[in-house]
């Protein structure tokens, strides 16, 4: 499968070093990252070393299970977590936002952020901790400042022209956001070795949503405009950020990340053309800078609404693909195999998900009706078990907690 190519005429922005020192820092902070980033380097170097000389033999790799999981390794039983598993539906949540009012304060102060993250992980024993985050966390790096209402959701000043466009630049993640690389270094230490330290980036086309449309949107009239009336504005803003996203990601890993889930949750919206031509070159970007530098961390996908795009996601050659509820596990399954046939890439793709949100309203009898339906189709190998998207806010612990030990405790 082809993906359009990019025009050639998009701004462009020098490159710059993830880790470069601020001149504001210390010996001893200088310090302090310097040795961190080693030792995640040789974390991550002893890892390769042991997984590919062990691919088969999941007794001796050290990887945690949901790791192990996501590169196709053969596992003793399905690893589960679920999307927005951190939020709203857990009474501790909700009482620390009472000191914690905004959203960035709860993200970005870092002893804050590592308790929300843990919470879940507490609570449910989810076999992957994700950092808590936003997607537009790194926007500020890049020159694009954002603000999150309680109520209305993210605001952005719209980038609409040229001369807005030219005012990004390339982040440096360390000095941008040194709180992500602090709350994930904080979480490797926290959750031991037996649980995946997940981090996540938004892709360029749902961020490109947020810069040009201003805010959330329902219909993506003003970048849809622009798309099909300046095209060429449209692919500058989408490598700008893809180039910066690939550095963020980057920083994650380097940080602690031990799993990278991209999220171009709106790219469900697009054609089958305009996704191959305005988002999946630019997750493609992402991905192969990951895979670059760090081929054995395992990259997800994840667009809300994907059911006309699988084979497409699963041809960007992303480790895993991420269904949304509305595709049968069984299928999907099939359709990500034949999207890398397809592409030439080899050996079968991983699969996340895919339960329905909403079945955690119902009994606990359906909701392990459902779940084990969908370990079943999945089958033992290359599934990480979901939510077909995130948990829904007014969930009930009690259900969600049901959902993670029903998935625990099966067996194939």
């Amino acid at each position: 499968m082809k993906f359009a190519t990019f025009a050639t005429s998009a701004f462009l922005f020098a490159s710059a070093s993830a880790f470069t020192i601020s001149p504001t820092q210390t010996t001893g902070q200088r310090s302090i990252i310097s040795n961190s980033k080693t030792n995640l380097n040789l974390s991550a170097a002893t890892t390769e070393n042991t997984s590919s000389s062990n691919q088969n033999d999941s007794s001796v790799t050290k990887d945690p299970l949901l790791i192990r999981a996501a590169r196709g390794e053969e596992v003793e039983r399905t690893p589960v977590w679920m999307m927005r598993q951190a939020g709203r539906h857990i009474a501790e949540y909700r009482e620390l936002c009472k000191k914690w009012p905004t959203f960035r304060e709860r993200s970005e102060i870092p002893e804050v952020a590592v308790e929300v993250s843990l919470q879940p992980w507490r609570n449910y024993k989810t076999d992957g901790c994700i950092f808590f985050s936003d997607i537009l966390t790194p926007l500020p790096g890049m020159g694009v400042e954002f603000d999150i209402s309680e109520k209305v959701g993210p605001i952005v000043e719209p980038m609409r022209d040229w001369d807005s466009v030219k005012k990004m630049h390339l982040i440096d993640p360390s000095t941008a956001a040194p709180f992500t690389g602090e709350v994930l270094r904080t979480l490797r230490q926290e959750v031991g070795p037996e649980t995946a330290v997940l981090g996540f980036v938004g892709c360029p086309y749902t961020l490109a949503t947020y810069l040009v449309e201003g805010k959330t949107s329902k219909e993506y009239l003003e970048i849809k405009k622009m798309m099909f009336s300046e095209p060429d504005l449209l692919h500058a803003i989408l490598k700008n950020l893809a180039d910066s996203i690939a550095e963020y990601a980057l920083y994650q890993i380097e940080s602690g990340a031990q799993l990278i889930q991209i999220f171009d949750s709106w790219a469900g919206h697009l054609s089958a053309r305009d996704y191959d031509t305005f988002a999946a070159p630019y997750q493609k970007i992402i991905l192969d800078k990951i895979k670059e530098k760090y081929p054995n961390v395992p990259t997800v996908v994840y667009i809300k609404h994907s059911g006309a795009l699988i084979e497409r996601m699963a041809a960007t050659g992303v480790d895993v693909v991420s269904l949304d509820w509305t595709v049968d596990m069984a299928e999907g399954r099939e359709r990500i195999n034949a999207g890398r046939a397809a592409a030439g890439i080899e050996g079968p793709g991983g699969v996340q998900g895919n339960l329905d949100p909403g079945v955690l309203f119902g009994s606990q009898e359906t909701i392990k009706e459902r779940t084990e339906e969908i370990l079943r189709k999945a089958g033992p190998r290359g599934h990480v078990m979901n939510l077909g998207h995130g948990i829904e806010a007014a969930t009930s612990e009690e259900n969600a907690a049901f959902f993670i030990e029903t998935v625990r405790n099966f067996r194939h």
